[in-house]
């Protein structure tokens, strides 16, 4: 008698269970920090709107059992203050790094699939606006257009642009010449179908390790416009301007100036330590030697 065993199918929660087992050690670390800053930027300040951040109490108060972080040049608690911030450093910076890499692989795709001309224009056109150093540039629009919310993004979004196009443009030219793309174009399938269904899906993973690292640099260059006094304005507040707001605690390394600077780092180890750990990733290291 011949018996058929029939496999069963794998439930969501054993799924999920084996891809957070492939990030390993640190990419679970990091995943865990990423996770927390991101529900903090969305739940955070809905949940300490109460907890004392109005001020008047010690200024730059150490940390106690009523004050985890201490307190900022005002009496505020700085926790809150972080947290609230995280909405502006994570948000903002998360929005402008979707901009810059969804535009920048789009151009990308456009500039592999259609001709040398139309490549080459946009190739020239963004190595222009790559030669002009990024924060100069970035201090050239805001001191233009002043300093706003939508400015920020605009401008970080710009910035990055051509790293993400360049990063795109030289995984899709390589699949653009392989033969099913060449198929493709043969039995009449036009240049957006080429870019939508032959070469994104085959540069889709890079370009996702690729924007977690333009959502570093975003982070970073934000920060350091808010710590010039150029980025989010009061009585908004991201990390950057924490630091700025609260560097007379620096002499005496008061929690309030520690505490956003902390955040920073925290936040970028984190995404660094994600994308080092991404599933297959490293099994295509080890295919490639």
């Amino acid at each position: 008698m011949t018996v058929i065993s029939i496999p069963l199918p794998v439930g969501r929660s054993v799924a999920w269970r084996r891809r957070l087992a492939q990030f390993g050690p640190s990419g679970l670390l990091g995943l865990v920090v990423l996770t927390f800053w991101v529900l903090a930027a969305l739940f955070g300040p809905a949940l300490l709107a109460r907890s004392g951040a109005q001020g008047g109490g010690a200024v730059f108060a150490p940390i106690n059992a009523h004050h985890w972080l201490g307190t900022d040049y005002l009496g505020r608690d700085m926790l809150a203050r972080v947290i609230e911030g995280a909405r502006y450093t994570v948000g903002v910076a998360l929005v402008a790094t979707l901009l810059a890499s969804g535009t920048g692989t789009l151009l990308a795709l456009l500039a592999a699939a259609s001709g040398r001309w139309i490549d080459g224009t946009l190739s020239r056109l963004l190595d222009t606006l790559t030669a002009i150093p990024s924060k100069m540039f970035a201090l050239l629009i805001v001191a233009g257009f002043g300093s706003s919310v939508p400015v920020l993004i605009l401008t970080a979004a710009v910035i990055y642009v051509p790293g993400a196009y360049r990063i795109g443009r030289s995984l899709a030219v390589n699949i653009n010449a392989m033969d099913y793309v060449t198929v493709a174009r043969t039995r009449g399938e036009g240049t957006w179908y080429v870019m939508r269904r032959e070469i994104l899906p085959n540069i889709l993973g890079p370009m996702l390790a690729d924007l977690g690292l333009r959502f570093v640099y975003v982070v970073l260059l934000l920060a350091s416009l808010s710590f010039l006094g150029l980025g989010v304005q009061p009585p908004m507040a991201d990390w950057g301007s924490l630091v700025r707001e609260n560097i007379g605690a620096l002499a005496d390394g008061g929690a309030s100036v520690i505490a956003p600077a902390g955040a920073i780092a925290s936040l970028t180890i984190a995404v660094n330590l994600v994308i080092d750990n991404l599933p297959g990733r490293k099994a295509r290291e080890r295919g490639a030697r």
